[in-house]
């Protein structure tokens, strides 16, 4: 596996890559992998002769500045991962300055709308973040596939749409969250919560799991307010929010339309770790 640490060493690489002809598969992440990451690469390595992985905590999605500091960092141990799992034939870990050579700071961008939903709300700029590295990236690994997971069922839904209006000739693949023997969805952030509290965070995925049991037969009102008894129940466990949204536009739902596709969102913050998960309703 190739170790590509800055932008020259990237653009090199893939001059090669693509005078043999390579179809590129590229999935970038923010390092602290686990195994929802490697389902990626196991996309991609499906339909890809070449797989690619960046690793790079980007700053300008971070509203809070403690958040950023803490984000688990261990890029050796990244490294040894990819190099053990057999799936990735590259990965780029560029500096700062690879993605922001003047100053580290977002572009703007208009999503029609979804960056205004659910995470919009409570984190100004932070999909403009994202837009800017991930356009970057794409400039730079100029991948034919690219790979991201439902998890962040949002975050995949502005790529798509900023994939759509900045004319980039890439097909954007959303990958089934990865979930661990009880549920929970995989997340870097799990790594600061102790062995138990992983645990009792199961609790998120059952919610969501009884929530697609009463989806069409109880009222979204009423859900709602189950949804909110069951966390006001769980000791050390707040939730942020809960909602049911339509899949494309994001927004929120008090009615069930039988010829739109809804999913749920939720968000619970257990000892200080913020985790979030959703599930498509059918």
């Amino acid at each position: 596996m190739e170790v590509l640490r800055n932008k020259k060493t990237l653009q090199d690489f893939i001059e090669r890559q693509r005078e043999m002809g390579k179809k590129i598969g590229f999935a970038p992440t923010m390092g602290a992998l686990h195994n929802g990451h490697l389902s990626l690469y196991e996309a991609a390595r499906a339909e890809n002769d070449l797989v690619i992985s960046s690793i790079f905590v980007n700053p300008t999605q971070f509203n809070n500045a403690e958040d950023l500091k803490k984000y688990p960092r261990d890029t050796n141990r990244d490294i040894k991962i990819l190099e053990t799992s057999g799936l990735v034939d590259a990965v780029y870990i560029p500096e700062v300055q690879d993605i922001y050579p003047e100053k580290a700071e977002s572009q703007p961008y208009d999503f029609d709308g979804l960056e205004n939903e659910m995470e919009g709300k409570s984190r100004p700029g932070h999909f403009d973040g994202v837009g800017t590295v991930v356009e970057e990236l794409f400039r730079q690994v100029k991948p034919d596939n690219a790979y991201f997971g439902e998890k962040d069922f949002q975050q995949l839904a502005i790529i798509k749409k900023m994939t759509e209006k900045k004319h980039l000739h890439i097909n954007i693949h959303g990958v089934d969250i990865y979930r661990a023997e009880n549920g929970l969805a995989l997340s870097s952030r799990n790594q600061r919560l102790s062995e138990n509290r992983r645990e009792d965070s199961k609790v998120i995925y059952e919610t969501l799991v009884k929530v697609n049991d009463w989806f069409r037969t109880v009222s979204i009102p009423e859900i709602k307010e189950r949804v909110q008894d069951i966390f006001d129940d769980q000791a050390g466990m707040q939730m942020e929010y809960f909602m049911i949204a339509d899949e494309k536009t994001l927004k929120e739902t008090d009615f069930f339309y039988k010829d739109k596709s809804y999913r749920a969102f939720i968000v619970v913050m257990v000892d200080g770790v913020r985790l979030i998960d959703n599930m498509h309703l059918d």
